[in-house]
């Protein structure tokens, strides 16, 4: 990488592990150890590393820009899920205990409708036993 120094960042950055420092116009090695460059190496509104046209400093707060972003869509889209199924649980519950209710009801009628009957049919007896039917 140090043969590019003093020539164009594109020359340099031709090699993946070089990094070009735009305010000394030197082309030096990536320091692969750590993340970003250290300031003595390099300041990071100078450093380009893979093209030219983008600084490190953009880059870190272009990327924590859009991993923000992605966080709290990811974030908002769960909410919105979350909520979707509780307002169909709301909506679905109250259809099932309704259906519930109405069957109790009717069953509650039929028996009511027999037992009506058996005691139409007890009393019915009991007159003709006593010779009063109607």
């Amino acid at each position: 990488c140090h043969q590019y120094t003093n020539r164009s960042c594109e020359e340099c950055l031709k090699n993946v592990t070089c990094l070009w420092c735009a305010s000394s116009r030197r082309c030096m090695e990536y320091p692969v150890r750590r993340i970003l460059p250290p300031a003595d190496l390099c300041e990071l509104r100078s450093a380009r590393w893979g093209v030219c046209w983008v600084n490190f400093e953009a880059l870190i707060i272009a990327m924590s820009v859009v991993g923000g972003t992605l966080l709290i869509m990811l974030g908002v889209c769960c909410c919105c899920c979350c909520c979707k199924k509780k307002s169909k649980k709301q909506v679905s519950g109250p259809d099932k205990d309704d259906e519930r209710a109405a069957r109790e009801r009717e069953k509650r009628r039929v028996r009511q409708e027999e037992r009506r009957a058996e005691m139409k049919s007890r009393h019915d007896e009991i007159r003709r036993k006593y010779g009063t039917v109607k």
